[in-house]
């Protein structure tokens, strides 16, 4: 599921690139800031699912408590 993550690291891509066409190192530093929140979103929702599938296999289980 693509989500604000991935959203965040297009527009990075794009400030990066918009950043260098034009001489911006600003704009370019913006955008690799906003291409790494988008990766940090990206691995806590990938953290989270894991949680909640490993929680959901452990239902059940009757040596779990």
């Amino acid at each position: 599921m693509a989500g604000k993550g991935a959203m965040d690291k297009a527009k990075g891509k794009a400030k990066q690139a918009a950043g260098k066409a034009t001489g911006n190192e600003r704009m370019a530093a913006e955008g690799r800031g906003d291409e790494a929140k988008g990766k940090a979103k990206d691995a806590m929702r990938d953290a989270k699912e894991n949680i909640r599938g490993t929680k959901d296999s452990l239902k059940g289980r009757d040596d779990v408590s």
